[in-house]
């Protein structure tokens, strides 16, 4: 398999090594030690790793984001990392003169990226995969305020432990998720989290999206702990705005 499909199978499956090898968020599998936890999470000791503080922009001319959403979000799974929302074919993002196609959307509390040094409450990562097995991720920023439909939504199945899914009655849109203005950043990463296959094409929207207090400490609650890595060095990266 090459390494692009690999890397997208994993994404797309953040569990693939957890039966056999495990890590957590803190403590002795936690984000500094993953790395050393099997030879395939290697790549958690690479130099362009996600997340990072967005810092030093350089302006560019970012071409508009072209989003192409059905209502496909159809199961909610608990992988005892994430709550991630299973999606159905057919939605995709025009990028680089190519198809992305939607995957999954899954949620960090807190979030991972930070724009200038500022942290959100929560975030949410919509996974894509082109028919070449190369990923985008759009993120998007949550802040406090009111109550988010797309998530009112899926937390009436919100499954509460680990390894437990749930059926949602209406498939969703993930297009509810994406804040009315479509500027954002970018920059080239990788997973965040094992085993942080690099390659990855980020877009961070700059408008944040509102969601309630209670939403976020609905997840809050069935995670039991925050599912952040830390931010990574850019290296020298740039970050395009």
């Amino acid at each position: 398999m090459r390494k692009s499909l690999l890397a997208g199978a994993l994404l797309l499956c953040p569990t693939a090594f957890a039966a056999t090898v495990h890590w957590e968020y803190s403590g002795e599998a936690g984000p500094a030690k993953w790395a050393r936890l099997t030879p395939e999470f290697g790549q958690c000791a690479g130099s362009n790793q996600s997340p990072v503080n967005l810092t030093a922009l350089v302006e560019a001319e970012l071409a508009p984001l072209q989003f192409h959403y059905l209502p496909g979000g159809k199961t909610l799974v608990n992988n005892g990392h994430t709550v991630q929302v299973n999606y159905a074919p057919g939605s995709t993002l025009q990028l680089d003169g190519m198809a992305f196609e939607l995957r999954q959307f899954h949620f960090h509390a807190p979030s991972e990226n930070l724009i200038e040094g500022r942290s959100y409450p929560l975030e949410g990562h919509l996974v894509h995969a082109n028919d070449k097995g190369e990923l985008a991720v759009v993120a998007v920023m949550f802040e406090a305020g009111r109550a988010n439909p797309a998530l009112s939504q899926a937390w009436q199945a919100l499954p509460a432990k680990a390894g437990e899914t749930r059926a949602l009655k209406v498939p969703l849109s993930a297009e509810q998720l994406l804040p009315t203005q479509r500027g954002y950043y970018r920059f080239s990463g990788s997973l965040t989290t094992p085993p942080c296959s690099e390659g990855v094409r980020w877009l961070v929207m700059k408008q944040p999206v509102q969601v309630s207090q209670a939403q976020i400490d609905a997840f809050k609650a069935v995670m039991h702990h925050p599912n952040n890595r830390p931010v990574q060095p850019l290296n020298g990266r740039q970050v395009l705005q």
